[in-house]
């Protein structure tokens, strides 16, 4: 069978394959998935019970459901005092980010976003035949505007940010988040913010750069806060002629969201996350205080990675060992051009987390010594 050329331009997630591996490995330490370990609410479950008991299983609007686009509209202005013109429910922020590409870009357009990055990025960017250019970060992953100015030019039709990172957990100053928006002012670009990891914020404020830059595309969602990522619930906020050419996308391709989940969404939004955040961070301190003395790595201030330099720089080949330890964590290359660093996940139980502290140190010690 000969498959379409475009489907040569992508491949397999890194992230997939060790999820493969790890059902074939006997009480492995897994330090690799990037959902919560906990479960959805036992409140909002009660909400999509509700919900399917009422009758509410078909199709809703393809652009979700009225009343969970206006309550969206409205926490995006109290809590990120950012002003959108309209919202489209999302399949996910997953969804969101398809839709957006397939929306805004031609083959030969160029989009910046950091390296590391999120692994969708790239893969769904040159899907559409669009050009990543790769924004070069700090030693503590920070974005220097230099480096932005370099790397956007007359091509550049998008800057994708995510704050707080998957992979980094690093999340963007107002002097980062500024910055951006004035490069993107001068050059015209669109902004993509990617805010899924916006209940994870452990030290300050979450600040929006949509705060900042009003052509600004913010995508958020429901997976992570509330444990909901099998419910597919995500939003896009933003201009009202963007939505509207996602929302006529969605038509021809999700359809809309799944309704029971979006009407549970409703009840999450009023849902208060503070005992969640207060358990992560303690997780955060806990993977942090653990490694940080046989490790070159930055503290993260959000989301639930850490992001370690691998020993001798040659994370490929630590992760072997680690896999060969028990231990299951995904290399630096599936997020990066380069091979230097280790994404390790604290969305674990906290036995768990120690006992991957106690492998990843032994295995640190090991690789100094060779």
């Amino acid at each position: 069978m000969k498959f379409a050329s475009r489907m040569n331009v992508i491949d397999s997630s890194g992230i997939r394959k060790v999820f493969d591996l790890a059902k074939t490995m006997k009480d492995p330490v897994n330090l690799s998935i990037g959902q919560p370990d906990f479960d959805v609410p036992e409140i909002l479950k009660e909400s999509a019970i509700t919900a399917i008991n009422k009758g509410f299983n078909s199709y809703t609007l393809t652009q979700g459901l009225t009343e969970l686009r206006e309550k969206i509209k409205n926490m995006v202005f109290e809590k990120k005092g950012a002003k959108v013109d309209d919202v489209i429910i999302t399949s996910g922020v997953s969804g969101g980010i398809l839709l957006t590409f397939l929306t805004l870009l031609d083959p030969g357009d160029e989009v910046v976003f950091s390296d590391p990055y999120f692994v969708m990025y790239k893969h769904l960017c040159r899907f559409t035949g669009a050009v990543p250019k790769y924004l070069q970060l700090d030693e503590k992953f920070r974005i220097l505007p230099e480096n932005l100015a370099k790397v956007v030019s007359d091509k550049t039709k998008l800057i994708v940010l995510n704050s707080p990172s998957n992979p980094t957990g690093v999340v963007n100053s107002p002097d980062e988040l500024k910055a951006v928006a004035d490069i993107a002012s001068r050059f015209g670009i669109t902004v993509v913010s990617d805010e899924i990891y916006d209940g994870f914020v452990y030290d300050g404020e979450y600040e929006s750069i949509a705060k900042y830059y009003p052509d600004t595309l913010i995508l958020g969602g429901f997976s992570k806060e509330y444990a909901m990522t099998g419910w597919r619930v995500g939003y896009a906020a933003g201009n009202s002629d963007l939505i509207k050419e996602m929302i006529k996308l969605q038509q021809y391709t999700f359809v809309c969201a799944p309704s029971i989940a979006q009407y549970a969404a409703l009840d999450a939004l009023d849902y208060n996350t503070d005992y969640i955040r207060r358990q992560y961070a303690a997780k955060r301190d806990m993977i942090y205080n653990g490694i940080k003395d046989n490790f070159n790595v930055v503290k993260p201030g959000g989301a639930f990675y850490i992001y370690p330099e691998a020993p001798n720089l040659n994370a490929t080949e630590f992760v072997k060992r680690a896999i060969e330890n028990n231990l299951l964590i995904i290399p630096g290359n599936v997020f990066s051009e380069k091979d230097t660093h280790i994404r390790i996940s604290f969305a674990a139980p906290d036995a768990t987390i120690e006992r991957g502290i106690s492998i990843l140190n032994k295995l640190a010690f090991e690789f100094k010594r060779s």
